[in-house]
């Protein structure tokens, strides 16, 4: 963009550099809704660039149709179909989620909160917040229909306007429509208009108050050729005026972008600017106030197709479609007003514009119209313009034109109405306000300034806020607060005493001051105040502004107790253990100066913990604090004895105290506590219960005993014994209980608790003999001591108590209490007096087991029966009456298959010893839960017959195969008892089981069975007597299936047979089996198939010819029989059949006899394996029949592409020619490169021609050495491989001429440069291609690597042209490549002059310095200033010294400038000493730069040419060297003038003690005095003078006397004078001394006068005024240190206070700091023992 243009644009992005691909750069799929966010659709994925992170880009692996970010937050909105949601990526949650109803078109966050989504028929929006789903706000219009696309939405900033914009085919070719619909929310009506493009934006209009929210937007109505921009106010309301509106202003659109149109409008709202894109990529800036249009460019060539605007700086981005460059657009201020009055010429609009945006150009403009207006009188007008100039006009001397003008009567004074007028208009700068202020304040109107600060309206400063002052300090504080003034704010701060502010405020400023002043000041007229100001410095953030131990001493100093206990309470609240000696005296002087409580509380809230604790315990004890001092002892000793007291504690914080003891200190306090009597039980209980745990149960319990306290330990364990784990405590507790008579107690731990230890408890209670045995009964039943009990209680005559224990307590265990009764002899009616009132309770199992032991079972019969009279189904129950019934043989066989609930299992085993029938009954009436037992009485005692039965009964394979299965021995054998048993067993269900039966199921599971149990010979008999002998099962399907299935298996011989006897079986499945791998039975399945292939079987015609196919597959794909196959499909001639059998040929390669069955059976469908299978043949005239037959019914692309192979392979041309020239489907393309491969020249030339692809069509005629044609072929295919191709043929045929023609062709590309010159070069045709590169110069398109390869050529084979090409064409060479070649043909001249012209200087010095043919001193001083690598010009340096010395210093007045001379020193050094003298004008000519390299080499070079003055001179002006080094060198110097400058450097270096001795050895002696009266060293001086009185210098000491006089002491002058009898040189010095100091004397004398008594009387009061803050109430705050002048009188003396002398000595050493002044604090002077 050229300079001066008003707009500024850049290209800060590029998307595809961030492989964003370009197919996903279109509208639709890349969003841009603000300058925080790109986000673009890709394939798989969605990219999100953050713009505010240096275009970062994450990408989500995110399948969606679209997707749009939120302008404001990170919330993602996606759309795929029908489906939108947002997600907040922020806290990687879903927000909402909707499915719309109709497509989305466009959508478009219009706020932060608010998408809008436009459909083919309606606009919605949706909000982000609540769960409620989009809300339709209006229809679209016709004029924007369905046939529109959207690509614009705005709504206005009050949400009642929507401007919805959209683009449509125009009526003539080219042409775009814009349509717009303008919708009213609130009136709910539209508008259409004619334009591409809108926006809404909030303007502040000259002399409204409230803000113009107008519209903006391009009309271009379809019969007219013109684009006007209309700015119109919508939503105004009518009480307030008419709405704003502009005359619609022509756009001029340029006549080269006739059909161009806007596809965007965004405002720039910071500067009221609206900005119009258009498609053909220009930019129109328009003024929205006036509607002018105030520049137009072209910024780029693409289309803009998404926009957004940039809220912060006004500018404008935008993304080109597919390229993805974003663009920024915006206002260059600097520019406009310029361009405005310069190339537009309309003034008017550059005042109105630099006025409202402030910019500059346009103060000329301003000047005149000001001066205008004031010579008119126009007051009013002019300052108007002032007020709307920005800050061209508002100068102090345009304050003074309206101060100079005289007011007319009635009216106001002018420069009122001026800053009236500034006033409505804005903000005031600081000398308006200031001299607004003057004449408002004279007046006595405060509460004006007051409202305009409020509204903002004054610039606040320093110089504001001192005229205030006197009239209003709040005020005055708020203007300096404004002004940043921190001074004088923080005066205003103490003048109206809030001192608490003024270190939030100065520290939040970062303003320093003294502190320690200000709070000395305040102490003794306003404590409070010093207490306030006090906790806000050790409050401060970043750490404590004061110190804390000096402020608090001087509180105290002035006996502040509580001002100071106030102050450490804020100073110490951080709690810092660096503070601990402060928290000790902050405790102490509570505590000793009357104030315990204050103590106490501090403690109580335990804000400090840093403190000595035994220190402050001491005191609390002294203080009668009993709880206090028991808190900060931490020895036993010191405990125990403040127990003593224990009566005064609160037992509640007795308690909480032995928490903070250990266990051994508990433990001897308990002790002591409880061996000082009862009246300490209560509280030691309490402790007991609390610390059980820490302090453990077995030691509390040894307390308690030792001082024989059951009751305490009845109590104490009482309290944890719910609680504990300890068997001790819960023994224990049960043995206090029981001391104590609390039997209930005891009865309740025996019962519920599980800790004690069982054994010892039941021995304790049963020595205890307690009346009440119910412990005992407890412990007993849990933990099964029930015969222990039992007999306790038998012996013990306590037999109710047994019979409560079974009846209530545990009827459970009445079979142990019976069995022990039992055992012990008890009564029999005793015993079942018990059992029947246990009754159902007791368990029967267990009870019938006691008895069976003891032979007692009978005696149980009446409870059992009467258990069973109850109803009980009891399983025991049965199973005991059961074996009583059996015993005494009452009806057993009737209880054993009537009763429903005995166990099998239980009384089987009883009976089989006795019955085994009952056995049998018994265990079939389990109903399969024993088999196994049933199984096994029935093969030990025979029943094979009711076994039988019993099996085909239950059809229960599982079971079956228990009794079919054979079982081997231990040697493999099998059994022969047990298979005789079998064979029985099989005998019976053959003959009178199966027979008997007449259920199928019964019969079909009997079957499956014996199949199971692989009996196939016994099946097969089972099934013949079945079927073939006649039953009710003879035709049943399943079963032939199966006697088959059984013959195919076990004996094939007599398959065939039963396929003939058999017709109801399935011969699809059967012949399935019968061809199986396992089988192979192939002619039984031919049979199979050809049987049932018959009408007679199958009537079906399709089913005959599905079997028909199967019988031939048998043939074919089982038994091989191709021969048998061809006759069977004779035989039925069907096509399917002919269609098996040619599958089947093919598959054996019988290629041709496949195709004959293809033909007969009609059938193409395999023409992919039949052309396969004829090309692998080469039977291609056998093909062409089939194929033929196939493109009847087929339109393949293979059988087309195959007849033409076939065709060519034939040679038959004709009908090729015909066959292509004919509609086909061939992939004409392929098979021509087919037949090209095989070398069919002539098929593919017929082919090629066909189909136009003269490419090919070319090499078939190089191939047929048609070349001519090949030229005309590669002419009309115009492709670069062709031309190539062609070309290289005919070169090899040497035909020159045509393949230069060709070659021309190719080299338009440079990409095959290349091979043209490998080709010609490797045939050696060098002249030809020489040739052939000198024509292409002359092409029209002739590419840069043309004249390239023409001069590598060149330098080849005719290197006399190189240099006049390289000059001729060098805007069109590579350069790289030629100087290349250039350098590996030792053209360096050439290379150089290519070099330089290429900017590569560095490349053209290494040349010109490594080849001296090519060096060139003007060029190589030319190019050795333009090197990028400095290295080069150093090595320039050493090239120069070594080939060209007498051009080295021209060198370096060139290299000057850009090398480091300190290192071209040092490389003169390197090269010899001859180059050192030969650089030497080089470096005086550097020395400038006060280099210390530089200096030391001329200095070297001087010394050698013993040129002092100039190595003096040197010195003087340039110091940065080893000065040192340099004048220990010279020291011993055989020349006079070289030690001078010796004692000269040492002199400069303030080594004065050298440089006086250099100079005395060479009796130098004026160096040597002014050596020592520079020094200003008394001593040196002095031995100095001595050294002169030595040698007799009389002279020289007098000068020494004089020149040092400042320095020299009068006593040392005046005795050295008398020892030497000097008086005469010494007396001068005498006189001006004794003048010196009779001026100072009366000057001290002066100074010191007493004063006058009413300057006395004035000083006084002034020192009064300072320190209570009279005169003018302001603290001196900036004084520094001290106390600022405090009379002696004021400090206060130590009366009566607290000792604070161990204040000095915490934390420092030795006391006080030096200077009396404590760090960062109070004055030393404040300590109250320091006398004034």
């Amino acid at each position: 963009m050229a300079a001066g243009v008003p707009i500024a644009f850049q290209e800060v992005l590029n998307l595809q550099q961030l492989q964003v691909p370009e197919t996903s750069i279109k509208h639709g799929l890349t969003t841009m809704e603000s300058d925080k966010w790109i986000v673009s659709v890709e394939p798989n994925q969605v990219s999100l660039i953050d713009l505010q992170n240096q275009a970062q880009v994450t990408r989500r692996p995110i399948k969606a149709e679209a997707a749009v970010m939120n302008p404001s937050v990170n919330i993602l909105a996606l759309r795929s179909g029908k489906m939108i949601q947002m997600f907040n990526l922020d806290s990687k949650s879903k927000l909402k989620s909707h499915d719309v109803d109709s497509p989305i078109v466009f959508w478009k966050w219009t706020s932060a909160t608010n998408l809008a989504l436009v459909t083919a028929t309606s606009v919605f929006h949706w909000s982000t917040e609540g769960a409620d789903a989009p809300i339709k706000v209006f229809e679209r219009h016709a004029t924007i229909g369905s046939n529109t696309q959207i690509i614009n939405y705005t709504v206005s900033p009050d949400n009642k306007w929507c401007l919805l914009g959209g683009i449509s085919a125009g009526g003539a070719p080219g042409v775009v429509n814009g349509n717009m619909q303008l919708y009213s929310v609130e009136k709910k009506v539209s508008q259409p208009l004619s334009g591409h493009g809108g926006a809404f934006c909030s303007i502040k209009l000259a002399g409204r108050e409230d803000m113009a929210q107008c519209l903006v937007f391009h009309e271009k109505k379809p019969e007219d050729p013109s684009h006007r921009l209309f700015v119109m106010e919508v939503g105004r309301d009518p009480s307030k005026g008419a709405p704003h509106r502009l005359p619609p202003t022509q756009i001029p659109v340029p006549p080269e972008a006739a059909s161009d149109f806007p596809v965007s409008l965004v405002i720039d709202a910071k500067n009221d600017v609206a900005f119009l894109l258009s498609k053909a990529g220009f930019v129109y800036m328009f003024d929205i106030h006036s509607g002018k249009t105030m520049f137009r460019t072209r910024i780029t060539q693409e289309t803009m197709f998404v926009t957004c605007p940039q809220a912060s700086t006004g500018a404008v981005f935008g993304i080109t479609v597919r390229t993805g460059r974003v663009y920024r657009v915006g206002l260059n201020g600097a520019n406009l007003i310029p361009y405005i009055v310069n190339t537009l010429r309309d003034n008017d609009l550059a005042i109105k514009v630099a006025g409202r945006l402030g910019l500059p150009g346009a103060e000329h403009l301003y000047t005149q119209q000001f001066e205008a207006l004031m010579g008119a009188g126009q007051v009013k007008e002019a300052a108007q313009l002032v007020a709307s100039s920005g800050s061209a006009l508002r100068t102090p001397q345009t304050i003074a034109r309206f101060q100079q003008i005289p007011a007319e009567p009635g009216a106001p004074q002018p420069v009122f109405q001026y800053f009236s007028t500034l006033l409505e208009h804005g903000k005031l700068n600081e000398q308006e306000s200031i001299e607004l202020a003057k004449p408002v304040l004279q007046q006595g109107r405060p509460q004006l300034m007051e409202k305009w600060l409020k509204d903002d309206k004054l610039h606040c400063s320093e110089a504001l806020g001192d005229l205030i002052m006197p009239h209003d300090t709040a005020m005055a504080l708020s203007v300096y607060l404004r002004s940043e003034t921190h001074g004088k704010a923080i005066q205003c701060f103490v003048q109206r005493g809030e001192y608490d502010k003024i270190v939030p405020y100065s520290t939040s400023v970062g303003y320093s001051m003294d502190y320690s002043s200000m709070l000395s000041q305040l102490l003794f007229s306003n404590p409070q105040g010093a207490l306030d100001l006090a906790k806000g410095l050790v409050s401060a953030e970043g750490g404590p502004l004061i110190d804390i131990q000096a402020t608090a001493e001087a509180f105290l100093s002035s006996n502040r107790v509580q001002e100071t206990t106030a102050f450490l309470l804020e100073a110490l609240k951080d709690n810092k253990e660096e503070h601990a000696y402060l928290q000790t005296k902050l405790l102490e002087i509570n505590l000793i100066g009357g104030a315990p409580q204050v103590a106490d509380a501090i403690m109580q809230n335990g804000i400090l913990t840093h403190y000595d604790k035994a220190h402050i315990g001491k005191l609390c004890e002294r203080a009668g604090m009993w709880q206090r001092a028991a808190e900060h002892y931490s020895d036993i000793n010191d405990i125990k004895r403040v127990f003593k007291n224990s009566h005064q504690m609160n037992p509640e914080f007795v308690v909480t105290y032995f928490g903070k003891l250990n266990r051994e200190q508990s433990i001897a306090l308990l002790k002591d506590m409880m061996s000082r009597g009862p009246s300490n039980m209560q509280v030691c209980v309490e402790v007991a219960k609390k610390y059980n745990d820490e302090l453990g149960s077995e030691e509390l319990v040894k307390v308690f005993e030792n001082a024989k306290a059951t009751e305490g330990l009845y109590y104490y364990l009482g309290a944890v014994v719910n609680f504990s784990e300890d068997p001790v405590v819960h023994f224990k507790y049960i043995q206090s209980a029981c001391m104590l008579g609390q039997f209930k107690e005891a009865e309740r731990v025996c019962r519920d608790s599980n800790i004690y230890k069982p054994e010892q408890v039941k021995e304790y209670l049963k020595n205890a003999k307690l009346p009440d045995p119910r412990p005992l009964i407890h412990v007993c039943d849990r933990y099964d001591f029930v015969d222990e009990l039992t007999e306790y209680l038998y012996l013990n005559s306590l037999l109710q108590y047994v019979e409560v224990y079974v009846t209530k307590v545990s009827p459970a265990k009445t079979p142990q209490v019976v069995g022990k009764l039992f055992d012990l002899g008890a009564n029999e009616d005793f015993t079942k007096r018990i059992l029947m009132a246990v009754g159902t309770a007791c368990p029967v199992e267990e009870m019938v087991e006691i008895a069976e032991t003891r032979n007692r079972l009978r005696m149980l019969q009446p409870w059992l029966e009467a258990r069973v009279a109850t109803g009980s189904t009891e399983a025991g129950t049965h199973n005991a009456l059961g074996k009583i019934y059996i015993q005494m043989n009452k009806d057993p066989k009737a209880f054993l298959t009537n009763n429903m609930f005995y166990e099998p299992k239980v009384l089987g085993p009883f009976c089989e010893s006795l019955d085994p029938s009952l056995a049998f009954v018994a265990y079939k009436k389990g109903a399969g839960e024993c088999d196994d037992e049933l199984i096994k009485i029935s093969f030990t005692h025979g029943l094979f017959r009711d076994l039988a039965r019993y099996l085909v009964e239950r059809q229960d394979l599982e079971l079956w195969a228990k009794v079919l299965t054979k079982e081997e021995g231990d040697e493999g054998d099998i059994d022969s008892e047990k298979e005789a048993q079998r064979r029985q067993l099989i005998d019976q269900v053959v003959e009178w089981a199966l027979p008997e039966s007449e259920s199928a199921d019964e019969v079909s599971c009997t079957v499956k069975a014996f199949m199971a149990a692989d009996l196939p010979g016994e099946l097969i008999v089972l099934l013949e007597r079945i079927i073939l002998q006649g039953s009710d099962f003879s035709d049943n399907k399943n079963l032939q299936n199966l006697l088959i299935l059984t013959a195919i298996r076990a004996d094939h011989t007599k398959v065939a047979s039963y396929i003939d006897q058999l017709d109801n079986f399935d011969a699809k499945d059967i012949a399935l089996i019968c061809v199986s791998e396992s089988h192979m039975l192939y002619e039984e399945a031919f049979t199979i198939y050809v049987k049932f292939a018959k009408p007679e079987h199958t009537t079906d015609k399709d089913e005959q010819i599905e079997m028909q196919v199967l019988a031939i597959g048998v043939l074919v794909d089982f038994m091989k029989d191709l021969d048998r196959a061809k006759t069977f499909a004779n035989q039925v001639d069907e096509k399917p059949v002919w269609s098996k059998l040619g599958n089947a040929q093919l598959e054996e390669k019988m290629a041709a006899d496949a195709i004959l069955s293809f033909i007969n059976a009609e059938d193409a469908s395999e023409y992919v394996r039949v052309c396969a299978e004829a090309n692998e043949a080469e039977i291609y005239a056998e093909v062409i029949p089939f194929l033929k037959m196939a493109r009847k019914n087929l339109q393949e692309n293979l059988l087309d592409t195959e007849l033409i192979y076939a065709y060519a392979k034939t040679n038959n041309l004709t009908d090729l020619e015909k066959f292509v020239n004919g509609p086909n489907v061939a992939n004409i393309q392929s098979i021509g490169d087919r037949c090209f491969s095989e070398g069919l020249y002539n098929a593919s030339k017929l082919l090629f021609k066909s189909i136009n692809n003269n490419s090919k069509l070319a090499l078939c005629h190089i191939h047929l050495e048609e070349y001519r044609e090949a030229v005309a072929a590669a002419s009309s295919a115009n492709n670069v491989s062709t031309w190539k191709q062609v070309c290289f043929a005919c070169l090899k045929a040497s035909e020159f001429r045509l393949a230069a023609t060709c070659g021309l062709e190719v080299i338009k590309y440079p990409d095959h440069v290349d091979d043209v010159v490998t080709t010609y070069s490797d045939l050696g045709h060098f002249d030809h291609l020489v040739s052939l590169f000198e024509q292409g110069l002359g092409l029209e398109d002739a590419h840069i690597g043309i004249f390239t390869e023409l001069g590598i050529l060149y330098t080849k084979h005719v290197p006399e042209k190189v240099m006049e090409h390289c000059k001729v064409f060098f805007s069109k060479l590579n350069v790289s490549k030629v100087v290349r070649a250039c350098e590996r043909a030792r053209l360096f001249k050439p290379a150089v002059y290519l070099y330089m012209h290429d900017k590569q200087a560095d490349n053209a010095v290494k040349i010109m310095s490594e080849h001296c043919s090519a060096f060139d001193n003007d060029l190589f001083l030319d190019a050795i200033v333009k090197v990028r690598n400095a290295e080069i010009m150093y090595k320039a340096v050493s090239f120069y010294l070594t080939m060209h010395p007498l051009l080295f210093t021209r060198l370096m007045e060139v290299l000057e400038d850009h090398v480091d001379h300190s290192r071209v020193v040092n490389q003169l050094r390197r090269t010899g000493d001859w180059a050192l003298q030969l650089g030497q004008e080089y470096m005086k000519s550097v020395q400038k730069a006060n280099l210390s390299a530089v200096n030391e080499a001329l200095n070297e070079l001087y010394i050698e040419d013993e040129d002092y003055e100039s190595l003096r001179k040197s010195i003087d002006k340039f110091q940065n060297f080893n000065m040192i080094a340099l004048a220990s060198k010279l020291a011993t110097h055989e020349l006079l003038e070289f030690r001078r400058i010796s004692a000269y450097v040492y002199r400069c270096n303030k080594k004065w003690s050298q440089s006086i001795e250099l100079s005395k050895n060479d009796r130098m002696w004026k160096d040597c005095i002014d050596t020592a009266n520079e020094s200003a060293d008394e001593e040196t001086i002095e031995e100095l003078l001595r050294f002169f009185c030595e040698t007799s210098e009389k002279e020289c000491f007098c000068a020494a006397l004089y020149t040092c006089f400042s320095h020299v002491r009068p006593d040392v002058a005046i005795e050295l004078g008398w020892l030497n009898g000097y008086h005469h040189f010494v007396m001068p010095f005498l006189v001006q001394n004794m003048r010196q100091t009779y001026e100072r004397l009366q000057v001290l004398e002066k100074r010191t006068a007493p004063p006058k008594e009413e300057d006395a009387q004035d000083q006084i009061a002034q020192t009064y005024g300072q320190l209570g803050g009279f005169g003018n109430g302001m603290l001196m705050l900036e004084n520094g240190g001290g106390m600022g002048g405090m009379p002696g009188g004021m400090m206060p003396q130590g009366q009566g206070g607290i000792d604070m002398s161990g204040f000095g000595q915490a934390g420092m050493q030795n006391g006080m700091p030096p200077g009396g002044m404590m760090p960062n604090g109070m004055p030393g002077g404040m300590h109250p023992n320091m006398s004034m």
